[in-house]
């Protein structure tokens, strides 16, 4: 689903390109400087390549899934689910693929004099995807990389956040000595390459210190976008080597199994090192799950799983058992640690296109603490209409003890949203005040405890007078 992505803002084009695995990569670390200072490395935005695909959705995506989702057979006609909670989650719902946001736009929000309470504990997030951590991180000293790490986090702080999401495992891996996953490629250019120091512990140390909350991302399902060598480490490898169907290789990449049983014991169990052994106040999900609807995907484990259920309820069953067994585990070891995920912001998409049943999750305890849907929409979108979207993401949630997150696109900021229709498309081009505007919006709303910017590079890595007046804004409203 993702495709490269132009952004005027943060002026990076990153595309599929060749990976040598445990050798040398051929990756080119050629960058861009986007601030003044040279010494400030964590702000560079590298014009680099990458095997991996990208982080920051196309807005085209908004398209594609909507086509996808719409050729499918409706969920309605769809066999029910043996689930009792699934059943339950399904009755408090219309079908999901006919759900759509109201197509009329939001009346425009004054927050000079219409400015909402926060709620308490308002959680003021950014996310650092590994796309950031990347220039940051990488063939640097502990010495540097904690100096880098500091300063980016100071930047959040000092503009009102109190909270930092961050890549710890975006593709199978890991940034942190690992028992289960090998180290991340990010750390020197090649894959299982210790770089002699824990740069979790680095983060997490350097976000308390800043009196930041510190929540661990990780991709559970994603190990490449291409299929060239893993580290003879990765136990994707040895799943390979074994023909397991643990492991799939899919249109030039490869991905953990959601109906493999030893998958699941595997990702579960690198959640449990995380929580274990680090103090990190959340594990974080974001919204890669299956990534295709092709029955060829798992064809074959679906076949031998003996299930009585259609090919898209099995599959949503399997995400749904991850994510229990995740929050599960969570628990077990400190109660006190959250589990929040942070789907596509199209519920019909999530349903059935990458087989989340958000409703399940929202409906019923023993899923998550949190979601956070990314809402990535305009306040004139013609589809998804920012305030319309809140309110059907915030009408999901049946059950107390689930909180809600607003995902919101700081990366639009100064670039035409040109698949948002003729009256949203301009919207994000000239405003000073539409993520203020946003925030305000989204407290407005009974489950809404919290807000995420996507992304830290779109707050802080770029010169832009638009930029700096809407941070400004949003440093208000926080206040």
């Amino acid at each position: 689903m993702m495709k490269k992505v132009i952004s005027v803002i943060l002026s990076v084009l990153v595309v599929s390109t060749l990976f040598t695995g445990c050798l040398s990569s051929e990756r080119n670390d050629s960058t861009v400087n986007m601030t003044a200072s040279q010494d400030e490395i964590y702000l560079d935005r590298s014009q680099e390549e990458s095997v991996y695909g990208v982080e920051v959705p196309d807005p085209q995506e908004e398209v594609i899934l909507e086509e996808e989702s719409s050729s499918l057979e409706p969920s309605s006609s769809l066999e029910a689910s043996s689930s009792q909670e699934t059943s339950q989650a399904q009755a408090s719902q219309t079908s999901p693929s006919s759900q759509s946001a109201s197509s009329q736009p939001d009346t425009p929000v004054d927050i000079s004099t219409n400015s909402k309470q926060a709620a308490p504990g308002e959680v003021r997030s950014v996310w650092l995807s590994y796309l950031t951590l990347e220039p940051m991180i990488k063939n640097k000293s502990q010495s540097t990389f904690s100096s880098n790490i500091a300063s980016a986090f100071k930047k959040v702080k000092e503009a009102g956040y109190n909270t930092v999401i961050v890549h710890v495992r975006p593709f199978g891996d890991a940034l942190y000595p690992s028992d289960y996953f090998p180290w991340s490629y990010l750390l020197s250019g090649s894959e299982g390459h210790d770089p002699g120091y824990d740069p979790l512990q680095v983060m997490i140390s350097a976000a308390k210190e800043q009196g930041l909350r510190f929540e661990a991302w990780i991709n559970p399902y994603r190990i490449r976008t291409s299929s060239k060598p893993l580290c003879a480490d990765n136990p994707a490898q040895d799943w390979l080597d074994e023909g397991s169907d643990a492991v799939v290789e899919y249109n030039g990449g490869i991905y953990y199994n959601p109906g493999s049983k030893q998958a699941r014991e595997l990702i579960v169990s690198g959640v449990k090192e995380i929580v274990q052994n680090y103090d990190v106040d959340a594990i974080h999900f974001d919204d890669y799950f299956y990534p295709t609807t092709d029955e060829a995907f798992d064809r074959t484990t679906y076949n031998n799983s003996g299930t009585g259920k259609s090919l898209a309820n099995w599959r949503r069953e399997n995400v749904n058992i991850l994510v229990r067994q995740v929050y599960s585990a969570i628990k077990a070891i400190d109660s006190s640690v959250l589990f929040g995920i942070s789907p596509a912001g199209s519920i019909s998409n999530n349903y059935d296109v990458q087989y989340s049943d958000v409703a399940t999750w929202l409906s019923n305890t023993g899923y998550v603490d949190y979601i956070c849907p990314q809402i990535y929409y305009g306040f004139n979108n013609a589809s998804y209409p920012f305030t319309a979207t809140v309110n059907e993401w915030n009408n999901l949630i049946k059950v107390n003890g689930i909180d809600m997150y607003v995902g919101i696109a700081a990366y639009k900021l100064g670039a035409a949203d040109q698949w948002a229709g003729d009256q949203g498309k301009n919207e994000w081009l000239q405003t000073q005040d539409i993520l203020a505007r946003m925030v305000d919006t989204a407290r407005g709303f009974s489950k809404v405890t919290g807000v995420a910017m996507y992304s830290y590079d779109s707050l802080f890595g770029v010169e832009s007078q638009q930029v700096s007046d809407e941070n400004e804004n949003l440093k208000d409203l926080f206040k």
